[in-house]
Formats: structure tokens, C-alpha cells, sequence
């Protein structure tokens, strides 16, 4: 079967698994599981992160009335539950919601940015994950998932579409600046900066919650708004960075925590989420704000290592229990070969391609359809139940299949995200 064959499978899978309640879609988590109680309207594992495969569809071929009809559903309700969303994330909130609409070309963007405007505070946007114990009371996060990050990439995508945000966009990028930490290497974030902390925090420091995707939106962030103070505050950030990793043969890699303990499994992971596949966008979007030289290396050169540690990490072979157990977007080999096929390099397409073929070989067949089961390897059945939506299910894998399928096909069009656009390469 050709990458194409799967991904219509699959996609035929997810399809199957939709549900319908008052008209409005949804989907479960996982393959013939009950309707989420939370998290059920986003983009990371909910009926919204449709939309994305919904969008690479589009360019590989035209949708169905079928497809049109749920493309349409979504929309309408994710502009449902704008007015009375209290979440801000990307993956969840209202950042969540500006992605959904965008790759659907639906309405309702300026609704969900007047929104997030309502909802902010004059320290930042308030989240449920921050109103834990864990956390003094009044916690912010700052990361690019959960945090200020997040309104700080959604709203420069909301601009790149042609949105009048420049307003969200700047208080971001200000309160950003203001829980910056300077250190003799150069600045870091931390994930919850230290003031709600009542202990030392442990860091991660690759792009989901850390320093390497802050750093990246501040840096985009400096080009869209015209203010070279942040581009500058990204390239000291990226310094600092490259200060807590390592660079050798094998490529430049941070550590996924820090302090490492061995509770926390492997010390180094590759992926998009916290490791070099992700932490390469960094320095894509220092290539983009016109860096010259970070840590007397151009941009690029960094971004290269990143991506080296990745080919030569030995994944996506399963090199122990624990190592390399995933093949969603967010955590394994869908989101590390989108990242390869980025850059339009013809070496990285060949180890995108080698990703495309382990996700043929991992697929679960049944009947015409095809899915996906992760390992959790400390279980006593190791195999997970199959994940249905965008970050961690069939519905991003398909979509890889998709675009793998159409650039070896010679068409070179992209769908880009407000997570990638800086770093796509024709």
C-alpha cells in the first residue's frame, strides 16, 4: 500500500469514530471510547483537530460533500463555544480555536481574539492547569502551549491571516519580557516563573513548555511587530540554551528535563514536543528575524545540529522499553517526519520518508481501515488503545501521509500552522 492508501484508511478510521449529539461532532480519545468530560473541543485530541487533516485533504484532493459537512459542523461549533470559553491554550482554548477556524477558512477569528482580550488580566490569561498546589496562588505559565506563549503565537497567526491583533500580540510579547530571568549565559523562562514557585522548578526547556518556544514566538514576534528588542531578547535566550545542552557528532540536544532524574525515563527524547524536532524552530525563527550569529554559529547551522541529533539518535528504531514508543504528532515519528519535510532539503526527505515507512509498518489493519497503537511499556498489555485525533492519533498521522504522499508526487504545497509557518522552506 502507497503512503496515500494508508492515509484514506486511516482517515476512513477517524471517520468512523465521529459522533454526532445535537448536531455537533465529536470524537472520543480513543477508538470506541465515551465522549471526553474535558477537553473534547480542541486541537490536541478533540473533534476540533480535525480540522488540520481536513485541510492537508484539501490540497491532495477535494473533499467530499461528507467532509464538507463536518469541516462545516466544526466550525460552527467551535464558534458555539468561543463566547463562553475560559481557556486561552493551544492546544484547548481559544489559541486552539484560532487554528481550527484558519485551516478550515471559516469565520470567526476576531470573535475568539475579542475573547481572549476579554479574558486578560493585567499579569496575563488565567488557566485552570495553574490553579493547583502545585502553584502559588495567581500562577502564570509563560510556555507556548499553556502559557503567554500561546496567546503570543496565536495572535501573530491571526495577523499572518490578515486579523487585526497586533494588541494581544504586544501584551504577550511585554509580559513575556517581564518574567525573563538574566543570567551570565544569556535569559531563560521557565515554565511557571519562580515568584509562584515555592521550590527550585524543574525545567523543560524544548519547545513546548520552555525556553525554546518562548524564545521562538518572541523572535517571530520581533519581525511582525517591528520590535528588534525582542529578536534580540530571543537570541540571548537561544544562547543560554545552547549553554544547557550538548553539541557534539551526533548533533545538538537539551535535555527533555533538567534536573534529569531516572524516574523521568530516557534523559534525551527527538521529538516535536521536547526534543530536537520541535527545539529546531527556534532556530528557524532566528533564520527568519535575520539573526546573524548565535553562539558564533549562524542560525541555520544550529538548526542543522538540532535536526542531526534526531537522524542519529537511532530512532525510529524501538532501541530499548521506553525509547521511541510513539508515532503521533506530538510525541513521535508523524511529528518528527513533518519537521524533516519542512525544510525542503532533499536529505531530510529521505529520513522523512524513512518516518513514513515505520508508520506503514506500525499500522494496524482492519478491514479497509488502518490506526495506530503507542506502547506504554510498563503496562501489563503494552499496546494502548488506538488515539483517534491530531496530536496523538490517527487524524495527525494520516495527515502526514498525505503530504509525504503528495511532496514525493512532486507537489510542494504545505499547509502551514501557527506552530511552523517561520520554518517552511519551498
Amino acid at each position: 500500500m502507497t503512503y496515500g492508501d494508508v492515509a484514506e484508511a486511516a482517515w476512513a478510521w477517524v471517520r468512523q469514530q465521529v459522533r454526532w449529539e445535537d448536531g455537533r461532532p465529536w470524537i472520543p480519545e480513543y477508538g470506541g471510547g465515551e465522549k471526553p468530560d474535558e477537553y473534547g473541543d480542541g486541537m490536541h485530541s478533540g473533534i476540533g483537530g480535525l480540522a488540520y487533516t481536513l485541510a492537508e485533504i484539501r490540497l491532495t484532493r477535494p473533499w467530499t460533500a461528507s467532509e464538507q459537512e463536518l469541516a462545516t459542523a466544526i466550525g460552527d461549533h467551535v464558534r458555539a463555544i468561543v463566547p463562553v470559553s475560559t481557556s486561552t491554550t493551544f492546544f484547548e482554548g481559544l489559541v486552539s480555536s484560532i487554528g481550527i477556524l484558519e485551516a478550515l477558512d471559516e469565520p470567526g477569528t476576531d470573535a475568539a481574539l475579542q475573547r481572549i482580550q476579554d479574558l486578560a488580566t493585567d499579569d496575563g490569561w488565567p488557566e485552570s492547569t495553574f490553579a493547583r498546589p502545585t502553584y502559588e496562588p495567581g500562577a502564570f505559565g509563560n510556555d507556548v502551549t499553556l502559557g503567554t506563549g500561546a496567546i503570543l503565537l496565536g495572535a501573530l497567526w491571526a495577523m499572518r491571516r490578515g486579523q487585526d491583533a497586533s494588541a494581544p500580540a504586544r501584551q504577550a510579547a511585554e509580559l513575556l519580557m517581564g518574567e525573563k530571568e538574566e543570567l551570565p549565559t544569556g535569559l531563560n523562562w521557565q515554565f511557571v516563573s519562580r515568584r509562584f514557585l515555592s521550590s527550585e522548578p524543574a525545567e523543560m526547556p524544548n519547545f513546548t513548555h520552555g525556553l525554546a518556544g518562548i524564545a521562538a514566538a518572541l523572535a517571530v514576534a520581533g519581525v511582525e511587530l517591528g520590535q528588534p528588542e525582542l529578536i534580540e531578547a530571543a537570541r540571548r535566550g537561544a544562547e543560554h540554551l545552547i549553554t544547557i545542552g550538548i553539541n557534539d557528532d551526533k548533533g545538538f540536544r537539551v535535555a527533555r528535563i533538567i534536573p534529569w532524574a531516572e524516574r523521568h525515563g530516557d534523559e534525551f527524547t527527538f521529538n516535536w514536543c521536547h526534543g530536537g524536532a520541535g527545539t529546531a524552530l527556534l532556530f528557524s525563527a532566528l533564520e527568519y528575524a535575520d539573526v546573524k550569529q548565535v553562539a558564533d554559529e549562524p542560525p541555520e547551522t544550529w538548526h542543522r545540529r538540532c535536526l542531526d541529533s534526531v537522524r542519529y539518535s537511532g530512532i525510529p528504531e524501538r532501541l530499548h522499553p521506553g525509547f521511541w514508543d510513539n508515532d503521533g504528532r506530538c510525541c513521535g515519528t508523524a511529528g518528527v517526519g513533518d519537521a524533516f519535510l519542512d525544510t525542503g532539503d532533499d536529505r531530510d526527505l529521505e529520513f522523512a520518508v524513512r518516518m513514513g515507512d515505520t508508520l506503514l509498518d506500525h499500522a494496524h489493519h482492519e478491514g479497509t481501515h488502518a490506526y495506530w497503537r503507542f506502547i506504554e511499556h510498563r503496562n501489563g498489555d503494552p499496546l494502548l488503545p488506538p488515539g483517534v485525533g491530531w496530536m496523538q492519533g490517527a487524524a495527525g498521522i494520516a495527515a502526514y501521509l498525505f503530504r509525504l504522499q503528495r511532496v514525493l508526487s512532486g507537489d510542494q504545497r504545505v499547509v502551514d500552522r501557527m506552530d511552523n509557518w517561520w520554518a517552511l522552506r519551498p
